[in-house]
């Protein structure tokens, strides 16, 4: 007997689901390569599935069991509400991150400003930030070439004109900034087993893990942007949710005029450090 769509992904859902993984992966996986919205979706959700598209979701459904992240098999992840390509050479653009830009954008105006981004990755942050304010100065950079050739192709796209530089940290920058931005490794290698396997498995190690209890790319970053940052700059951190009170110190005994700020995600998590 024929089977519908809302059958076909049903069963592929309970089946990830009984092996403990996300099961509206799969569906979110189908409707992105249908191009198919919430609307079109409830239009042909009772059809019969043609041979073809169940034939995309066998194969889906094997890569998902895999634990290959879905944006990984679509090549694309959506951030700021624009379209980042993503590669295994380079992190997903995640929502926590996407506060992080915002809070940038809310304590700063239009007035033009030199901002650096380190470990771009996709270019999610840079690139968010200048099609926001075109008239800031924004240099991205990242230790891995390969994560850069992807940045570089996100900003043609999305018309975006950045700098980029491969960088380990603010080695390459010379220029003081009004800006330092950055989403940096915080995983301590304790947390390895905390992590989810697709992440572990998939997902740039040098993006995620640093050393010293994943405090070492702070201890970095607050070490070279003192001779980088203006006087009345501001540097904006995404952090690990239990870091806020380290990263906090760190940065107060580097800048001790300045104001060193935790600041909360939508799930009530600390998750960023301002320090302006």
């Amino acid at each position: 007997m024929a089977k519908t769509y809302v059958e076909v992904l049903s069963g592929a859902s309970s089946f990830l689901e009984a092996a403990g993984k996300e099961g509206y992966a799969i569906e979110y996986l189908f409707l992105a390569r249908k191009h198919w919205d919430k609307t079109q979706w409830l239009l042909h959700m009772r059809e019969e599935i043609s041979p073809e598209d169940e034939t995309v979701i066998e194969k889906d459904l094997a890569s998902l069991m895999e634990n290959i992240p879905p944006q990984y098999l679509l090549g694309y992840e959506y951030f700021f509400e624009h379209r980042f390509k993503v590669t295994e050479d380079t992190l997903i653009p995640r929502p926590e991150t996407e506060e992080l830009v915002a809070l940038c954008l809310s304590l700063n105006d239009t007035e033009p400003k030199k901002v650096v981004d380190i470990g771009t990755g996709t270019g999610a942050i840079a690139i968010s930030l200048k099609l926001k304010r075109p008239n800031w100065q924004v240099t991205a950079v990242d230790i891995s070439a390969e994560a850069l050739k992807v940045a570089e192709k996100n900003a043609a796209d999305l018309k975006a004109e950045i700098c980029f530089k491969q960088s380990d940290v603010l080695s390459a920058i010379t220029e003081k900034q009004d800006i330092i931005i950055s989403n940096p490794p915080y995983i301590s290698q304790s947390e390895w087993d905390l992590m989810d396997e697709s992440v572990r498995t998939y997902e740039p190690k040098t993006a995620l893990f640093a050393d010293n209890d994943g405090l070492a790319v702070y201890q970095k970053i607050a070490a070279e942007s003192q001779a980088l940052l203006q006087p009345n700059g501001m540097i904006f951190l995404e952090i690990g949710f239990q870091q806020g009170r380290k990263v906090q110190e760190i940065f107060s005994t580097v800048f001790p005029e300045k104001k060193v700020t935790v600041h909360q995600d939508m799930s009530g998590n600390d998750r960023m450090v301002v320090i302006s």
